[in-house]
């Protein structure tokens, strides 16, 4: 592999320094979000839920099964998924390590994603499809998506990213999205999941709730002019912007939607709401997360009526068991 640009030379000794420190930055919990005085107060308010995000936020609140620590875990849940539909929908994983030096070390093919197992929003993609001015992040434990070519990841750069991911605790505390703080911090390292032309797959997210889909999430563009547009299951298009615009053309029915679907509703049996991500790689479907908290209960809804209508089908129990 050749050099990049943010190649740099390091000893352990600098690389085990750095994580201790980044790890008591990431570490620190607002006040609030430990708070015991807090949480009777969110409780209290969160008690009669009705639209979307106030439903979110109460499962944030109460929800403290062990499964949901599952869904949140990018290594836990592969063996969740394999039970319930089959090993065949999970991507390919190279390597899933406790320490990000391992990374260094490490035979990868010239294409694979890099990213941490406990939280969301977070990658590096590595492919020869990447933009040519694209550069990994310069400060150790970015969280952000970057898709660069090979000779700009080195491997010295991808392992202090790393260190940076496992010494941060996602999710900002135990009064919010509990379930990351209970998440190993570890490193995945799975397969690009790329189309015929090298482009980064569209991502269908399923809301399912209590083991049945009502609405279809499109995200196109990650690392271009990202769209977003909704739908119901029998493909009606939904007048709703979660922000980004809305593709043009509009979105084509998948060919595999109903069997997607199926699969979403296995994944979702076994709760009262989960978003389940696949993806459509030319007609091979691809298992892609679960997420119980969407936006940490901040969903944006234009017009704001749908926050409304897609708390409507959930029906959150009076006590998680």
């Amino acid at each position: 592999m050749n050099p990049g640009p943010l190649e740099r030379e390091s000893s352990s000794t600098d690389t085990a320094s750095l994580a201790t420190v980044t790890a008591t930055k990431g570490d620190r919990v607002a006040w609030r979000e430990r708070s015991r005085l807090i949480r009777s107060i969110r409780l209290w308010r969160t008690r009669h839920p009705r639209t979307f995000r106030e439903k979110v936020r109460y499962k944030m609140l109460r929800d403290h099964r062990p499964l949901i620590v599952t869904f949140a875990d990018k290594a836990a849940v592969r063996d969740h998924v394999a039970a319930r539909i089959g090993d065949r929908y999970l991507p390919r994983a190279y390597a899933i390590v406790d320490d990000p030096a391992e990374l260094r070390d490490l035979e990868l093919p010239p294409a694979y994603v890099v990213k941490p197992t406990h939280g969301s929003g977070a990658a590096i993609v590595i492919s020869e499809s990447a933009p040519e001015d694209a550069r990994l992040p310069p400060e150790p434990g970015s969280w952000v998506y970057r898709h660069v070519r090979p000779e700009f990841a080195h491997r010295d750069d991808i392992v202090r990213i790393a260190h940076g991911w496992v010494a941060q605790l996602y999710g900002q505390g135990p009064n919010r999205e509990w379930a990351y703080g209970h998440v190993p911090r570890r490193v995945i390292v799975e397969e690009l999941l790329a189309g015929a032309d090298g482009g980064i797959p569209d991502d269908y997210k399923f809301f399912v709730f209590h083991g049945r889909c009502t609405f279809v999430q499109v995200d196109a563009g990650r690392f271009g002019r990202r769209t977003q547009d909704f739908f119901r299951p029998d493909w009606q298009h939904v007048p709703l912007s979660g922000g980004p615009p809305w593709a043009a053309p509009e979105p084509p029915k998948p060919a595999r939607l109903r069997e997607m679907i199926d699969l979403a509703e296995r994944l979702g049996a076994d709760t009262d709401f989960v978003r389940v991500d696949l993806y459509d790689l030319d007609g091979r479907i691809v298992f892609g997360e679960l997420t119980s908290y969407p936006a940490g209960g901040d969903s944006p809804f234009d017009p704001e009526g749908f926050n409304e209508e897609f708390g409507r089908p959930w029906t959150v129990p009076r006590r998680y068991r």
